[in-house]
């Protein structure tokens, strides 16, 4: 199929309230819509009301959708993403914190320079240009203290670690070479190695999600995290379940939480936000019928 230059106008507010108009979605304040839209954007609640669409090609709405529904799932959407990133925060330093112990103890304060412990120069060259950079771009007072009285190219990596993101953390864990000390990291959080590093690419990806404002519910997740094959800690009894939506990641960071905090409210604080949007269709974020059954979950 042959493509074609994209030709449609930007609208104003109110010709994008005639359109939704136009196409059976109800609006009983005007105002307000017209103030959410200037707020939030046309393209950014479209997410939202799209799965209220019965003829997606023309965009038109199933009868009885409504503005105010869509608004509401916007809402309970941004409520989740502030959830998770206060339970994304802790496990990021806590991996930190077993990474740089581990490491540091075994191989020195320096580890993460040293080549010989990776499997790919070239990556490891690429991570090192990216610590670099941003050791370089610090205003950590800790980091300037470390430039005004030591000679070291880079500092030690309890103080590197503490200021370079948990995407090339990530990537330095994947890039490690079979070893004691990588099995002791990912055994802590009770998983083996390659399955805890696509844990660790997934919590990185959702949690840029999350930094950009994105949607989560009904969400194709790009990058999933792999099922444990053996699971040291309570998992999933139903297997079944596709690794590709909201659950499956969520699933996974409470199954790391059974390490970093086992008192954690994760689970009463979502069931207490699903009471505020009872409107809201779990299944659109991969909740099967009986996961208020499962043990992790409950």
């Amino acid at each position: 199929m042959a493509k074609i230059p994209y030709t449609k106008p930007a609208l104003t507010y109110a010709q994008q309230i005639t359109q939704l108009n136009s196409r059976g979605l109800q609006i009983t304040n005007i105002p307000r819509a017209t103030h959410l839209l200037e707020s939030i954007s046309y393209y950014r609640l479209s997410g939202y009301w799209y799965p209220m669409l019965i003829d997606k090609s023309n965009h038109i709405f199933k009868p009885n959708s409504t503005f105010q529904n869509s608004f509401d799932l916007y809402c309970f959407d941004r409520k989740l993403r502030i959830l998770i990133l206060r339970e994304l925060e802790k496990i990021e330093v806590s991996i930190r914190a077993k990474m740089i112990y581990v490491l540091s103890h075994e191989n020195g304060a320096f580890w993460y320079e040293n080549s010989n412990l990776f499997k790919s120069h070239n990556s490891h060259a690429k991570s090192l240009g990216n610590i670099e950079d941003e050791y370089n771009r610090s205003d950590a007072e800790f980091i300037t203290a470390f430039k005004k009285k030591y000679s070291n190219l880079l500092p030690p990596s309890w103080m590197m670690l503490e200021i370079t993101s948990f995407g090339t953390l990530s990537f330095l864990f994947t890039n490690l070479k079979q070893s004691r000390e990588k099995r002791a990291i990912a055994n802590h959080f009770g998983l083996n190695e390659s399955t805890f590093g696509s844990w660790m690419h997934s919590i990185v990806y959702l949690r840029n999600l999350c930094a950009h404002h994105s949607r989560l519910w009904n969400r194709i997740m790009r990058i999933r995290p792999v099922a444990p094959l053996t699971a040291k800690k309570t998992w999933l009894n139903n297997t079944s379940i596709s690794n590709n939506k909201f659950y499956f990641i969520l699933s996974s960071m409470l199954y790391l939480m059974q390490t970093i905090n086992p008192n954690n409210s994760i689970v009463s604080r979502f069931k207490n936000l699903l009471t505020e949007y009872p409107n809201v269709d779990v299944t659109a974020m991969g909740f099967p019928s009986d996961w208020e059954s499962e043990p992790l979950w409950s």
